[in-house]
């Protein structure tokens, strides 16, 4: 039986018709192989089901981290939770699927490329990728508001109980940095998170406005601290690898029709991650 492979994908966005059959056309090259699905499957809950019951039925393990998109609560979502609530229901819409989330134990993959641990993270975004001449948070979305450029997320993802975005961020931080601490320094990581983990990736946004809903600068030294292999995010909707300190990023994205429809435009199709490919 073949070794397998680990891929990769991201912001799937079910609720177009057209990712729909992106996401109807995955299949694995493998009996063995694994799916991390790094976040955005999409806004309402029975969308998310549909997808992860599709991808869990067709991939040997799927591995799942929430995206901003997967948080919302929109009005015509039938889950009305709100929050860390709206978290743990999709925590256990996984569980009850067998997908791995960030509360569960981290999966070793024992195949091609590895052994590697596969941790999914749950950890936000707190304002700190601010533009150049904000000093504070405050500056930094009065700037966004003035120009225009407004993440949805400030209207459709609410951080209850937490007072704030940017506590919950905080308090999701603290969580995934013990959980790391206690993996087996033996074993290479491959981190994931919807939220690209260092701000490098978000020079090249159009409108750097909206870095500041793209990650936190607590997680910037993480893929030095620790033995990491690869770090799999999306969320930029701007797939490609890049390098950084000598550790492999991927950013596994899909994306909106409009984007993935652009001439050019680099793939709508998993990326693989392990075993790492030897063309990059």
């Amino acid at each position: 039986m073949p070794d397998g492979k680990l891929w990769g994908i991201s912001d799937l966005h079910v609720a177009f018709a057209e990712n729909r059959k992106i996401v109807e056309g995955l299949r694995p090259e493998s009996d063995t192989d694994w799916l991390i699905v790094a976040g955005d499957v999409g806004e309402l809950t029975d969308g998310i089901e549909w997808a992860l019951t599709l991808l869990s039925s067709r991939y040997a393990r799927v591995v799942w981290a929430p995206g901003n998109h997967d948080l919302w609560t929109p009005a015509e979502d039938p889950v009305q939770l709100r929050g860390e609530a709206r978290y743990r229901h999709l925590v256990e819409m996984c569980r009850s699927l067998g997908v791995l989330t960030p509360e569960d134990p981290y999966p070793v993959w024992a195949g091609a490329g590895g052994p590697a641990v596969v941790a999914p993270l749950f950890v936000l975004y707190d304002y700190t990728f601010r533009t150049e001449t904000a000093a504070n948070k405050e500056e930094s979305l009065a700037q966004a508001y003035k120009s225009g450029i407004v993440c949805s997320d400030e209207f459709l993802l609410h951080p209850d109980p937490f007072p704030s975005r940017d506590a919950w961020c905080r308090a999701r931080v603290k969580e995934s940095e013990r959980r790391l601490l206690d993996c087996d320094p033996a074993l290479p990581l491959v981190l994931v998170n919807h939220f690209p983990l260092v701000r490098q990736p978000t020079r090249i946004l159009h409108y750097p406005e909206f870095a500041q809903w793209c990650g936190t600068e607590r997680t910037a030294d993480w893929h030095q601290r620790f033995t990491v292999s690869a770090v799999v995010y999306g969320h930029l909707h701007i797939p490609r690898t890049a390098w950084y300190d000598g550790v492999r990023f991927e950013e596994v994205s899909v994306g909106y029709p409009r984007e993935w429809n652009r001439p050019g435009h680099p793939r709508t199709v998993p990326r693989q991650i392990l075993p790492e490919p030897e063309n990059r």
